[in-house]
């Protein structure tokens, strides 16, 4: 007898019937959350074809390791964990993204009070998109999945310092960004008014 998933079937029968490698429930399981299991990998990996590589493969992973899951907390949060670290373990193969440099070299934190509040979260993260791969990744580790520079440097496999230079970095290229996008819209704001 073959098992069918109905989209009304709880999470918990669905995982449990993954646990017994059901196709079905993994298909499920996939079209449920695969759309927030891509945006995670976006967010360390800016070629989209490569993300979706990842974030497959991240699903291989969850299919693989569900029966660890063990109905505490999130599930939606265990996998997130298990989309970042697969994301971090592609990253870690092309390190050729990752410049030592001395934190030292890297420039002060700037003062965002200044920045205004016109920018939508959508722009912001578009913003971080277009960071080089090393900053985008440390800044995605520390400020969005909160990770120390300690954890930072274990998972990438580099120094301390060469994190906190990488986000700092990150946050300078930002203010950068952000101080031309505010000037851009006082400037349209200065046309409109005046037009």
């Amino acid at each position: 007898m073959k098992l069918k998933i109905s989209h009304n079937d709880s999470l918990e029968q669905v995982i449990l019937m993954c646990r017994k490698n059901n196709r079905s429930a993994q298909k499920s399981l996939y079209e449920r959350y695969s759309g927030r299991m891509l945006s995670v990998c976006r967010r360390y990996i800016s070629d989209s074809l490569e993300a979706e590589g990842v974030m497959v493969k991240g699903f291989m992973k969850i299919f693989e390791k569900i029966h660890q899951y063990e109905f505490q907390g999130s599930f939606e949060g265990w996998m997130h964990r298990l989309m970042v670290n697969e994301a971090l373990m592609y990253i870690r193969k092309n390190k050729n993204m990752w410049p030592e440099s001395d934190i030292n070299e890297a420039s002060n934190v700037p003062d965002y009070a200044a920045l205004s509040s016109t920018l939508e979260a959508d722009d912001l993260m578009k913003m971080i998109d277009k960071l080089p791969q090393g900053y985008k990744t440390v800044f995605s580790l520390y400020a969005l999945e909160g990770f120390s520079h300690k954890e930072i440097a274990e998972k990438l496999d580099i120094s301390e310092n060469t994190s906190k230079s990488q986000l700092s970095r990150a946050r300078s290229h930002l203010q950068k960004m952000l101080c031309e996008e505010e000037s851009r819209i006082k400037k349209i704001v200065k046309e409109d008014h005046h037009g």
